[in-house]
């Protein structure tokens, strides 16, 4: 009872945050996403310089990956030219000089782990700002718009709620026992349903998107939520461990939180640049 009481306390929490800081304003969103980039970027170093052989330079990878996201939302939002990517590619190119003179023990990994970071932690959280600024069709004016990352992780905290709740009921058949034991089809259905449900009750407020783009929607951030939930899972499975971190209490680290929206946030980002071009 103890552990659920602290469970549900830091979800709520947690909940709170990400809402107030999607829902607020554009500073809001920025302020938000750089401390979580940072933080899980953090995390991540840390646990790969666990393993033997390998050692990542923690602040300038961390540093890299939070000045990526500002980078793009300051390019997203009209603020910055495009040169301010500059100062990150010289970073980029730095970490990989320097392993000529560290002298360590593997640079190829030392080089992939660094890269790893920025692909698949920086970069998924810098395309968020893809969506949340948008140009007007009027007069090219910038605005800030928060219904679509919003909805992102109002879609795939349901489909996770959806997914205990069949799976617990329904779970028999396992989805990809080899990586992740507990899952079972039957609760990614469930999730899914209950996602798809989220997304006709937005499409009947929200004219955003029409009905049928609001459920592919929902369905590209149940579908690569759900693979990018297993491939965090695999990752641990590799690094030998549980929990990615304990900063969020009864829910794991950073990573552990943001696994599904790795995948789901560019994949979003892919479907509806799609549908603008179709």
């Amino acid at each position: 009872m103890k552990n659920f009481i602290t469970r549900a306390v830091s979800g709520v929490i947690f909940v709170a945050i990400m809402v107030f800081g999607l829902a607020f304003n554009a500073m809001a969103m920025m302020f938000l996403f750089s401390i979580i980039t940072g933080m899980t970027v953090w995390e991540y170093t840390g646990l790969v310089n666990e393993r033997k052989g390998v050692s990542v330079n923690r602040f300038i990878t961390t540093a890299a990956g939070v000045y990526l996201f500002l980078a793009v939302a300051g390019f997203c939002s009209g603020v910055t030219p495009p040169t301010v990517f500059i100062p990150y590619l010289l970073t980029i190119v730095y970490l990989f000089i320097s392993e000529l003179y560290l002298k360590q023990e593997d640079p190829i990994n030392d080089w992939a782990y660094t890269m790893l970071s920025q692909m698949y932690i920086a970069l998924p959280f810098a395309t968020i700002n893809m969506l949340a600024f948008k140009s007007s069709a009027d007069d090219g004016t910038v605005y800030f718009d928060r219904i679509l990352p919003l909805c992102i992780f109002v879609f795939l905290w349901l489909n996770d709620t959806g997914a205990y709740c069949f799976g617990s009921l329904f779970g028999k058949h396992r989805l990809f026992e080899r990586v992740s034991p507990k899952k079972s089809w039957e609760g990614s259905i469930g999730g899914a349903l209950v996602s798809l449900l989220a997304a006709c009750a937005v499409a009947h407020f929200d004219s955003t998107l029409s009905f049928p783009q609001w459920l592919g929607f929902a369905l590209v951030v149940v579908v690569f939520g759900t693979w990018g939930d297993l491939v965090e899972s695999l990752l641990k499975r590799q690094l030998g461990i549980k929990d990615s971190g304990n900063i969020l209490p009864g829910h794991g680290g950073m990573l552990d939180r943001f696994d599904s929206s790795l995948l789901a946030i560019p994949a979003v980002t892919v479907y509806l640049y799609t549908l603008t071009l179709a």
